[in-house]
């Protein structure tokens, strides 16, 4: 391990060059990448553990907590762009440059905490998937293979970070079209759009404190709080002048990226959720493929029943591929984030394949504790914990991000408008509230 004082990412930054020119389709390919690879952690296996059991238990009640994270998502990750862009500093390396000293170790204590909690989805959604496409590989094992991912990003690093944009894409699309498949080709449900946009509309718990816990879990897999500082830094790989038509350029086109991608991640969100609706929800004796019920596990249930359900094998296998393109998109963005997070809070610098190696480590131990002693059953509830961690360590991003990004000290003329600060702080107030009701709820049963 080394001390270095450059910026996160030195590597990459500045290596994709961008138009000198106002051609609106150009520059926006040209600024097209960083929010598609932030959209991967929207869309993970904990996003599929929520908004399965989400759909599963309560139908289309919490569909209107998918939109309203998603909406969060984009004000978010915008501000997080401009933090970038404006500043040339990363959320990590401007918490630690402008925040007062001792929140350096707190800080970064509870964000790799977040990371951990993100990486164990992607550990357990991965080995899920594995297990499924080859039954004879128990779990367990698939927990263990995916230790040895790490050769996928270090041979993804050779190849260059527009490389790996576009590996992020060919994965988001196969996510997409497996759902666009089940949904529309092959799925013989009614989909009931009215009570699909009622749902989103009105928000309800239907006075269920279950159906709160999960959408925090929802809002925790949704807006992730790593993705924050994972957005701020890779925004800084496309080289771009420093004037100001420049950067109002870099912001502009940013901005929607981050609109389109992430639109796109809540349309991914909703389809899961609608799929587990329309197919599981009001359904009774589910069982798995050893007859075993379902009980929390959906996204096993998921695979062993789509296909009797659906009326054909396709169902579960494309179920399995998208689970395992989502497990493995997620390994690249989180070991990315892991590196700026260690590089921004503390100057520490470890090789990419080593940091995601200790942090891999550390995460299937749990992972395998609880496997070992719990069983296969536990994967979605500990899937949907790993979410709801999220979603606590949130306001320790948001705030500072939503408070360097309102200062005019740190951003000058760019400082955000009224309308992106008014939709920012209430966000982290919205999240923030849910943290604490939560958190009574859970000491007071």
């Amino acid at each position: 391990m080394t001390t270095q004082s450059g910026e996160s990412l030195p590597e990459v930054r500045g290596t994709i060059d961008v138009p000198n020119h106002n051609g609106f389709w150009k520059n926006w390919r040209a600024f097209t990448g960083p929010a598609l690879l932030v959209s991967v952690g929207y869309m993970d296996p904990g996003n599929w553990a929520t908004s399965l059991t989400a759909g599963a238990e309560f139908k289309y009640l919490l569909l209107w907590v998918v939109a309203l994270s998603s909406l969060m998502a984009i004000v978010l990750q915008i501000c997080a762009a401009k933090l970038g862009i404006v500043t040339g500093k990363d959320l990590a390396r401007a918490s630690r440059d402008f925040a007062p000293k001792w929140t350096r170790w707190p800080n970064w204590i509870s964000t790799e905490l977040a990371i951990g909690a993100c990486d164990l989805a992607e550990v357990l959604g991965s080995a899920v998937a594995i297990h499924l496409l080859f039954p004879r590989i128990s779990i367990m094992i698939g927990v263990l293979i995916t230790a040895f991912d790490v050769l996928l990003l270090m041979g993804l690093q050779q190849l260059g970070f527009r490389k790996i944009e576009s590996l992020i894409f060919v994965l988001i699309a196969t996510i997409a079209g497996c759902y666009f498949i089940e949904l529309f080709v092959i799925g013989r449900a009614y989909h009931d759009f009215a009570e699909m946009g009622h749902a989103m509309i009105r928000p309800s718990f239907g006075g269920n404190s279950r159906a709160l816990f999960i959408a925090i879990g929802i809002i925790g897999a949704t807006v992730m709080p790593h993705n924050l500082y994972l957005h701020s830094a890779i925004v800084q790989t496309r080289k771009y002048q420093r004037d100001e038509p420049s950067i109002r350029r870099a912001i502009r086109f940013n901005a929607i990226d981050s609109a389109v991608a992430l639109s796109l991640a809540f349309l991914v969100n909703a389809s899961i959720l609608v799929l587990a609706a329309t197919t599981f929800h009001g359904q009774e004796n589910l069982t798995l493929s050893d007859g075993r019920p379902i009980g929390d596990d959906w996204i096993q249930g998921a695979y062993h029943t789509l296909a009797p359900l659906l009326g054909t094998t396709a169902a579960s296998v494309l179920f399995a591929i998208a689970l395992l393109a989502s497990g493995q998109s997620s390994t690249v963005t989180g070991t990315l984030a892991g590196q700026i997070v260690m590089e921004g809070f503390m100057s520490w610098k470890l090789r990419p394949w080593l940091r995601r190696l200790i942090t891999r480590m550390l995460t299937i131990i749990p992972a395998v504790l609880v496997i070992g002693f719990y069983g296969d059953d536990e994967v979605t509830n500990l899937l949907n914990i790993s979410q709801v961690i999220l979603g606590i360590q949130l306001p320790f991003a948001m705030i500072p991000l939503m408070y360097f990004t309102s200062r005019r000290k740190y951003m000058g003329r760019y400082v955000n408008s009224r309308f992106l600060q008014f939709a920012g702080w209430s966000c982290v107030a919205v999240i923030t509230a849910l943290d604490i009701y939560l958190l009574i709820e859970s000491t007071t049963r």
